[in-house]
């Protein structure tokens, strides 16, 4: 697969001669369905207030409909011409815009179903912070229980938790870290920020994340080390160090928790409403409520759904780019194009919110339907080029058995490609 902008090889270093455009709250984005906002969710917390008035906003300003992100932040889209002002004083009024100079670089995603306050911690020392105001609003923080859930989704810091109250802080996809207390992870989280910054402006490259700089300026988990030590943080150089995976939370009851997934990341806003209290999304385009009873309309609260492994990018009519609606797509086959591997949509060859790895089906609209590609398609697992594509037009049952057939291959070709 394509690598996204931020798994870009340093043998090819990204040099920016633009700013940041990553929208947010205060920054709208110009879509052809109206102006966009990002409301970031630090962790994907919500209070019932907040909760309410993100529903408030989408019916007072925009389409009556809120969407999840992959970063778990929610977006309000079709949003009138000259409403910022009002906007921010509504999500102002609940607490949504603590540092209007930092709202774009509030991107901590969480373990869903953790301890919710090393995330409460770092955004109150990230918001504190004036230097940090200068990072991108694509640099991201991953708060990790220790499952390793929110550790695999590509972040810029890590913060692992660990047994025995301690932490791990990972650069990127170094293989080694710092081991600091926990008490001390927040703080040791932000100081790596702070390296990254020294080393984008030594670079002078412009970079957004750590997986930009180039290799001469790549960060060294000895030279942070030290730098925690110089600020009275006791911390220890792990060479090794642990990489746990753990897989999103599924549809379902958890302990005393509910995970509610949202089918395509996007829904109205009377159904937001039934979701009980305080909420945490997630970057699943999921959300965790703590009444295990709750059953929203429309909306996915136990295992086996064909939605668990289906996302898709805005397509139509949202996003000028995008040649198909392939939400609607989606929808349409859904049902019949199951299968073990995630599907992902696309509307064009940005491919915008696509999923790491290769593991999974790559379904990229044309001027004349869909080119499929991944392991099952026909043709194997691909060679150098990468994983082999056919191109099916976007009629309903050609396009639901060609999928189906995609997301399904023979187990030596999944062996293969894990391999």
């Amino acid at each position: 697969m394509p690598q996204s902008p931020s798994a870009t090889s340093r043998d090819e270093p990204v040099i920016r001669d633009r700013g940041d455009a990553c929208p947010g709250a205060l920054r709208l984005h110009a879509a052809d369905d109206g102006f966009l906002a990002r409301v970031r969710l630090p962790g994907g917390l919500l209070t019932a207030a907040q909760a309410a008035a993100l529903a408030d906003a989408a019916d007072r300003f925009g389409d009556g409909h809120l969407e999840l992100t992959s970063r778990g932040n929610v977006q309000l889209r079709g949003l009138a011409d000259g409403c910022g002002g009002a906007l921010a004083e509504l999500l102002d009024s609940v607490g949504l815009l603590p540092a209007p100079s930092h709202e774009r670089v509030r991107n901590i995603v969480g373990s869903p179903l953790g301890d919710p306050a090393p995330v409460r911690a770092l955004d109150r020392l990230l918001c504190a912070d004036p230097g940090a105001a200068a990072l991108s609003g694509r640099f991201l923080f991953a708060v990790d229980d220790g499952r390793g859930d929110v550790a695999a989704l590509d972040p810029d810091v890590t913060l692992l938790a660990r047994p025995g109250g301690r932490a791990l802080i990972r650069i990127g996809a170094a293989p080694d870290a710092a081991e600091v207390a926990a008490a001390d992870g927040p703080e040791a989280a932000l100081e790596a920020a702070r390296h990254f910054l020294d080393a984008a402006a030594r670079a002078g490259t412009r970079a957004w994340r750590v997986a930009e700089l180039p290799a001469e300026h790549a960060l060294d988990a000895r030279e942070f080390t030290a730098r925690l030590a110089a600020l009275g943080i006791p911390a220890r150089y792990v060479a090794d160090a642990p990489r746990p995976y753990a897989g999103p939370p599924a549809p379902g009851v958890h302990g005393d928790a509910l995970c509610v997934l949202i089918p395509l990341g996007r829904l109205r806003t009377a159904q937001w409403r039934e979701l009980p209290g305080a909420l945490r999304t997630t970057p699943w385009r999921s959300v965790i409520v703590g009444d295990t009873a709750a059953r929203p309309a429309g909306l996915v609260t136990a295992p086996g759904s064909a939605w668990e492994s289906v996302t898709a990018c805005t397509g139509r009519p949202g996003c000028a780019k995008a040649l198909a609606d392939v939400r609607a797509d989606a929808r349409a086959v859904a049902e019949r194009a199951r299968g073990p591997l995630s599907v992902h949509w696309s509307g064009c060859e940005r491919r915008c919110g696509h999923p790491r790895g290769t593991d999974w089906v790559d379904a990229v609209a044309t001027a004349t339907g869909y080119r499929l590609t991944g392991p099952g398609v026909p043709g194997g697992p691909g060679g150098p080029g990468g994983p082999a594509s056919r191109h099916v037009p976007a009629t309903a049952p050609e396009l639901g058995a060609a999928l189906r057939d995609a997301r399904n291959p023979p187990p030596s070709v999944r062996r293969a490609v894990k391999k």
